[in-house]
């Protein structure tokens, strides 16, 4: 049974603290977005899963009761950085198994300012030892040492060092990234930035972890995201046609043997089941990179979209450099590449940033996606990884 896409909503991404809102009001805003632009009633809805990492347990329950009350199984997700994206696949998975045939994916997150941790309570290297991440970082800290700045700063920095090294990957090409994607979300209403940037005030912003200057960093923000799917029943019975996207494939992979084989911090943030996730969604659709025409990548440094490029096949390995400096994933390119801005710009609530990224693939693939629209855009893909880990490859065809 395929699964569509009929609906989707989302807040304003904003630096925490901005707006004086519960984790509640802001999925409210996002949900009844998500069924308003689908033209569906909540009392339709048949499953919830809910997705987000820093509230209490069945926080999900208590955001969704703002939409109804109507005693519909609700899942709480949690699933790192790809959250979102995970429950999306749940409600995929419940639509094509005959579960239900209208499910509500719901994402937010309400989150403290500051860098991220990488899983200890107080960021320390000695919390890493239990942390889910610990085999992660340990494989940092062999090749590189642990230093003082934000833990996951350290690891994609490190990353990116090892691929300057290995294949001459310049600074420059690196906030190439930064200033797309900054330069994309001037056009996105829904960003938590909205500023344009040359790659000369990206690189002389302040560092994060050498090479990563604050310009090629995610920030942590607030914010939800809803998307509703439904089967081709509920499509065709309710008249939908006109709104659906398909859902063609998605696979989600976690961290290969590979992963940890090679001791590098370029396999551990996750390149390999980055890699297997796109594979299986090529093997799956029929489809590959060359029939993509926009994509929403997890930039959550500068080097994971430049990762991201070899590990979807936009190109060769070590070639991704060179790949955004020609100018190929921005708009006038092969692909548009994060035309919402991204991680870096558009911000990075955890829960619902899969979702999101669908949301803005939705609009592009309507053709409702305003100044920033994608011209004939027919393909997107999705790409959200959490790590410790999880990569999810979605694939959109309308």
């Amino acid at each position: 049974m395929k699964a569509y896409i009929v609906g989707v909503g989302m807040t304003k991404f904003e630096k925490p603290e901005t707006r004086d809102w519960q984790y509640w009001d802001m999925a409210k805003e996002a949900g009844s977005a998500a069924l308003a632009d689908a033209g569906v009633r909540y009392e339709q809805v048949q499953q919830v899963p809910v997705g987000y990492c820093f509230q209490a347990s069945t926080a999900g329950q208590r955001a969704v009761y703002e939409l109804g009350s109507t005693g519909v199984p609700v899942y709480n997700v949690n699933n790192n950085c790809a959250t979102g994206s995970t429950a999306l696949m749940m409600a995929r998975q419940f639509v094509e198994g005959g579960i239900g045939d209208c499910v509500l994916a719901l994402g937010f997150e309400k989150m403290a300012r500051g860098a991220l941790g990488g899983g200890g309570s107080d960021g320390g290297a000695a919390d890493f030892r239990t942390s889910p991440v610990a085999r992660h970082y340990g494989i940092m800290a062999a090749a590189h040492g642990f230093e003082m700045s934000p833990p996951t700063a350290q690891i994609f920095g490190n990353a990116a060092r090892e691929h300057m090294d290995r294949y001459g990957t310049t600074e420059a090409q690196l906030a190439a990234v930064g200033a797309k994607n900054h330069r994309h979300s001037v056009n996105n209403p829904y960003a938590q930035f909205q500023d344009a940037y040359t790659v000369d005030e990206i690189l002389a912003a302040r560092t994060i972890h050498r090479p990563l200057t604050k310009l090629q960093c995610s920030p942590t923000s607030d914010g939800a995201a809803a998307a509703v799917v439904v089967s081709e029943r509920f499509v065709e019975s309710h008249g939908l046609g006109d709104r659906a996207v398909e859902i063609v494939a998605q696979a989600m992979t976690t961290d290969t043997g590979e992963s940890f084989a090679s001791g590098t911090c370029i396999d551990a943030v996750g390149r390999p089941m980055s890699r297997a996730a796109a594979q299986q969604v090529y093997d799956a659709s029929g489809l590959s990179a060359a029939d993509l025409d926009v994509i929403e990548l997890h930039d959550c440094f500068s080097i994971n979209e430049l990762l991201t490029y070899e590990a979807l096949g936009l190109c060769g390995e070590g070639e991704s450099g060179k790949l955004v400096e020609s100018g190929a994933t921005t708009y006038g390119g092969r692909w548009v590449v994060n035309p919402s801005g991204g991680l870096i710009s558009k911000g990075h609530p955890l829960g619902a940033t899969g979702i999101a990224q669908i949301a803005e693939l939705t609009w592009q693939l309507r053709g409702e996606a305003g100044p920033r629209q994608v011209p004939d855009a027919r393909v997107g893909l999705a790409h959200n990884i959490g790590h410790g880990g999880a990569a999810v490859v979605t694939l959109l065809r309308r």
